[in-house]
């Protein structure tokens, strides 16, 4: 995958999105997190069209099985993630959860970007099972989570300088693009084993 295609560009100018919010706009720590966390729901529901894809296009029955399993499974740790989230860091006032309507489209546009470029366009969806798909978020998930949970802490204990703040997105972009890049890595290095 070459560094600098579209859906790499895209996916690092959208998360300057974010970093805006946090410069010009003060975000907290709290809404970083809960646009993160926004940006998984938009992650599992893009992996669903994509088993419907292998589904539909790649003749793959397995994905009528996979789909409601992912549903559920994903569902649930993605509601459970959010329940610690907003239990932790939301703060006591009301947030006016307007403000992420277009970060969050910005977000959600990147990544059906990616799958417009790399799983349709680049055939990923010809090599890659439903099974394949039912375990490819987790990873992206659950690395960059941790990391900007503990981000997180060290943030708020710090006081939410804008620095930190800032460095935290940066922290965000850097892991979500090599996460990217290693996932459409791996599903062409599946074509060459197939091929």
């Amino acid at each position: 995958m070459p560094f600098f295609s579209p859906s790499i560009l895209i996916l690092v100018a959208v998360n300057l999105i974010p970093l805006g919010g946090v410069l010009f706009y003060g975000w907290t720590v709290f809404e970083l997190l809960a646009l993160f966390w926004a940006e998984n729901v938009v992650i599992g529901l893009l992996n669903l069209v994509k088993m419907g894809t292998v589904l539909v296009l790649a003749g793959r029955k397995d994905a009528l099985f996979t789909m409601p399993f992912f549903l559920v499974h994903y569902g649930l740790f993605t509601l459970v993630h959010g329940v610690f989230l907003f239990q932790m860091f939301s703060p006591a006032e009301d947030i006016d959860f307007a403000i992420f309507l277009i970060p969050l489209a910005a977000l959600a546009l990147s990544h059906v970007a990616s799958y417009a470029v790399n799983f349709i366009g680049r055939g990923e969806y010809l090599r890659l099972t439903a099974q394949d798909l039912m375990t490819q978020p987790y990873g992206r998930v659950v690395a960059l989570h941790l990391t900007i949970i503990f981000g997180a802490f060290v943030v708020a204990a710090l006081g939410e300088p804008l620095y930190a703040l800032a460095l935290l997105v940066v922290l965000k972009t850097a892991i979500d693009l090599a996460a990217h890049v290693r996932e459409h890595a791996k599903a062409q290095s599946k074509n060459d084993i197939d091929a």
